[in-house]
């Protein structure tokens, strides 16, 4: 029941966030939501979270039950936040990464010791603000390709898995246009939580920090040498610049298509498919199906004439 009230909070800011300041609900309809939340204050007593549903307010005689008016708070005042304040954005400093050591044994072995250290993480946790929202990657342990991404959204923290939110499905549809499935690439993200926007107003989700993804980066390292990939696909300018930037930022148009190393592993830098469902032009989705056919051709898949005119002017 807590999920679902902590959904119902979620469309609740983003609804004030679009400049909706009331609804309406029957008295029934108010009562029942009231009682919902007092039986999640009853099961979770030491819960730092408080939810305050404003008073009623009276029908006059020319109001219908069905037009009764609750007023919505500012977020600020509707809810505290059940989550911590995350160090990185309370100025306390993150601890130093962890040394990830794994066992000898298989891949699956080894993988499956890794997510649980990922999972049990106390850093993770706490800025996950739940340790069920902690994130770990996904796929085949013997893929070729390795597609890298920054940090989960709010969809990725919910499912526990990279890559299942809007950008997530149309990076489901670049991999099958390379005639593959999900099941047969591997999908990570530098981070193992979603950031913090700190500010409960702002939309969609915060960029890590470098110190963050600092933290996250044996982690992921530890994936790579599991999965041992013959690619790796930086998808975006934070995880470009999070895997191969170093102390200088360097935008994703002046790297992209060219091909780059990280630990050994050559790495192509590319688009986030979040880019595209916002600029999603004839010459965008070129640009980036270009990077594809290069990553194809590094791992000798097949490549139809069809599929090298992909989008095509």
């Amino acid at each position: 029941m807590r999920a679902q009230l902590e959904a119902v909070i979620d469309e609740l800011r983003q609804m004030r966030r679009e400049g909706v300041d009331s609804l309406y609900l029957t008295p029934e309809t108010l009562e029942q939501l009231r009682a919902q939340v007092s039986k999640a204050a009853a099961a979770h007593p030491q819960s730092p979270t408080e939810i305050k549903l404003p008073p009623l307010r009276t029908a006059s005689a020319q109001t219908s039950a069905a037009d009764l008016k609750l007023e919505l708070p500012s977020t600020a005042e509707a809810v505290k936040e059940s989550r911590p304040k995350p160090a990185a954005q309370s100025g306390r400093k993150l601890p130093e990464p962890p040394t990830v050591k794994l066992p000898r044994g298989s891949k699956q072995k080894r993988w499956d010791v890794l997510r649980e250290k990922v999972y049990e993480d106390p850093v993770c946790q706490e800025q996950a603000g739940n340790p069920e929202r902690v994130v770990f990657g996904v796929g085949s342990l013997d893929a070729e390709i390795f597609f890298c991404g920054e940090a989960p959204g709010a969809d990725e923290e919910v499912q526990r898995e990279p890559f299942v939110g809007a950008a997530g499905q149309l990076l489901t549809k670049i991999i099958g246009a390379m005639g593959l499935s999900r099941e047969q690439v591997y999908i990570g993200n530098i981070m193992n939580w979603r950031p913090d926007p700190g500010n409960p107003m702002r939309k969609g989700n915060r960029p890590p920090t470098p110190e963050e993804m600092g933290y996250c980066l044996p982690y992921l390292r530890a994936q790579l040498d599991i999965v041992q990939p013959k690619v790796i696909v930086a998808l975006g300018g934070t995880a470009i610049n999070g895997l191969i930037g170093g102390e200088k930022k360097i935008s994703v148009m002046r790297v992209r298509g060219h091909w780059h190393d990280f630990d050994g592993v050559p790495l192509m830098p590319t688009f986030h498919p979040s880019y595209l469902l916002r600029n999603s032009t004839k010459e965008s989705k070129r640009q980036l199906w270009e990077d594809m056919l290069q990553v194809m051709e590094r791992v000798e898949l097949p490549i139809s004439e069809k599929q090298r005119g992909y989008f095509q002017k």
